[in-house]
């Protein structure tokens, strides 16, 4: 009986060890998803991450420098590769080849939007560097795709100036049916305050390129005074905002958020940061003269954008319910180095993709990818 008690007496304790290390394995699984997702400069709201939120979860790897990804109405994605490339993803990688790119510096295949009537006329939009004798320029082409094949190339616009440096790229149908294109100043600053020019500008098409009657310059432009947006957002209201790269080299910093209206200057190069001049609208949010975000592609979900940072490698949110832009938070610092893009899916959930092979990053095991996160990481009102 001794011996008996002495037995249960050591299961006992096992049993308790085994409890206790149970439930630290468990309390340090929720403390690293709750610092995973937690904003580098503030507290999550109500203390806890929501328990139905699952953690970050890999879509698709080995992506070579992507730069948008759009949603079809089956469910497959569309990705551009910035060195030529249209790639349709189900469960497989389907490649689809973009003659004519130059893929120089920043330049190359990038932006991509679907015609608001997709579903019945398959058009799809690209936005792609190309060579012009010995420099570089910018265009929007057409095409219909047909699973993995495309036809009926049209030029939408062409002729908007190209560099290394500076192409802009993004390109969004907005809820007036308009198609809007983010241009850079191709590394001419005067380009940005020249109306006449489709340097460091937000343009507004008709689908099928012509210009829209109401345009403020009777050109294709729709506001200017940019030096290289890369971010294209509507909110509930119908107002578009956009995300603009800020000074670079050794005066790094000022990159901005601007809400966008028809014909207003946003300054650039004559004004930067929070500075002010009569004629020009300064940023609704920007970084600051020691912080640099590097913002890209953006994305509205529920009152707030959500953007991609690449030398801030960050998703930055924004809160715009309010009619402004407030408390802004950046998340997953370095988590997974520099980001491009950000998608709302149909699933309500943000894809994300990473540019670490884009000769600026370090690339990880795999890179690049596309990142599936659940919003509700980030303490929104969704």
């Amino acid at each position: 009986m001794k011996r008996y008690n002495t037995l249960m007496k050591k299961s006992l304790i096992f049993l308790g060890a085994m409890l206790a290390v149970g439930a630290a394995l468990y309390h340090s699984r929720d403390k690293f998803t709750a610092e995973l997702f937690e904003p580098t400069e503030s507290t999550v709201e109500g203390g806890n991450v929501d328990s139905r939120v699952r953690g970050p979860e890999i879509v698709a790897t080995e992506l070579d420098i992507p730069w948008e990804l759009v949603f079809l109405p089956d469910g497959d994605l569309l990705v551009t590769e910035r060195p030529g490339r249209l790639l349709r993803i189900d469960e497989y990688k389907n490649t689809i080849p973009i003659s004519g790119v130059a893929h120089r510096g920043e330049g190359g295949l990038l932006g991509l939007a679907l015609h608001p009537n997709f579903a019945e006329n398959q058009l799809i939009y690209l936005y792609l560097t190309t060579a012009s004798g010995s420099g570089l320029t910018n265009r929007v082409e057409r095409y219909r795709l047909d699973e993995t094949a495309l036809s009926a190339r049209k030029v939408i616009i062409e002729g908007i100036p190209g560099a290394a440096n500076h192409d802009g790229g993004r390109i969004a149908f907005g809820p007036d049916g308009m198609l809007y294109i983010a241009t850079g100043d191709a590394g001419k600053e005067t380009s940005a305050q020249d109306t006449a020019s489709l340097a460091g500008k937000i343009l507004r098409l008709n689908d099928d390129g012509s210009i829209p009657s109401d345009n403020p310059f009777g050109n294709a432009v729709y506001s200017y005074g940019h030096r290289n947006v890369q971010g294209l957002a509507w909110d509930d209201s119908g107002r578009l905002w956009a995300t603009e790269h800020g000074r670079s080299g050794f005066q790094s910093g000022y990159d901005e958020v601007n809400l966008i209206e028809k014909g207003k200057n946003y300054g650039w190069p004559t004004i930067e940061g929070g500075a002010t001049r009569a004629g020009m609208v300064a940023p609704a949010l920007h970084s600051g003269a020691e912080d640099t975000w590097a913002p890209s592609g953006m994305a509205q979900l529920h009152g707030y954008l959500y953007f991609a940072g690449l030398r801030g490698e960050s998703l930055y949110v924004v809160d715009i319910s309010s009619g402004e832009a407030k408390d802004l938070k950046s998340y997953l610092r370095g988590t997974y180095g520099r980001l491009r893009s950000v998608t709302a899916g149909p699933d309500g959930m943000l894809y994300v993709l990473t540019n670490n092979r884009d000769g600026r990053g370090s690339p990880k095991e795999k890179d690049d990818k596309i990142i599936r996160i659940d919003p509700r990481s980030f303490s929104t009102r969704i």
